[in-house]
């Protein structure tokens, strides 16, 4: 099992997700984000970045985290916003649709890039499927999961040195702790076990 650490800002969506039983018990720690900078990384094999956090803290620990991604650790990056730490990340806003699912043929737009990517065995596609509030547009070896039908990048994977981020413009633990979203619940019920347990290229 990998060891695991989740940054939290104080939100009480968050606080409800991270310490949620089913959850908590694939986290080594919950790292308070203002305590971050005194906080040793080097014991965790992934950091698991929560959404909405507080951008000036965030922009502070950039260079913390780039660094341990360098060294061989791996960064989850739950972004459905632009976030300016992500620095090396082309985001484009697109509109969104939070009852495209009442739609005449509704589609949500999103796809499945890689059915043979080993997150896959831990979740569905459906798993996967609510709104979204942009794309990425990652570099060309980068390995997009997850993608909306013109390309751009929902869920993907990079290297850096030796290390790797998993970037998502999906926000499940923001809609866990809030109450809203079954799809979310689902999303996380697979997606903390794989980051425990498979395999992160």
């Amino acid at each position: 099992m990998r060891k695991i650490a989740a940054l939290y800002g104080g939100s009480s969506q968050h606080y409800r997700t991270l310490n949620e039983p089913k959850y908590r018990q694939y986290l080594q720690d919950i790292v308070y984000l203002p305590e971050l900078a005194d906080t040793p990384l080097s014991s965790f094999d992934v950091v698991l970045v929560t959404s909405r956090l507080h951008r000036g803290l965030m922009d502070q620990a950039r260079d913390k985290l780039k660094a341990y991604v360098e060294e061989g650790g791996t960064v989850v990056a739950m972004t459905p916003l632009p976030d300016g730490w992500l620095t090396q990340l082309k985001w484009e806003f697109r509109p969104t649709n939070f009852w495209w699912w009442l739609d005449k043929d509704a589609s949500s737009g999103l796809v499945q890039l890689k059915p043979e990517h080993d997150l896959f065995r831990y979740i569905s596609m459906g798993d996967a499927t609510w709104h979204y509030h942009g794309v990425f547009w990652p570099k060309a070896n980068d390995e997009v999961v997850i993608a909306t039908e013109d390309g751009g990048a929902v869920l993907f994977t990079c290297r850096e040195g030796k290390g790797s981020w998993i970037i998502t413009t999906l926000d499940p633990d923001f809609h866990f702790g809030s109450y809203f979203m079954p799809a979310a619940e689902k999303f996380l019920d697979g997606f903390l076990p794989w980051l425990a347990e498979g395999n992160i290229r």
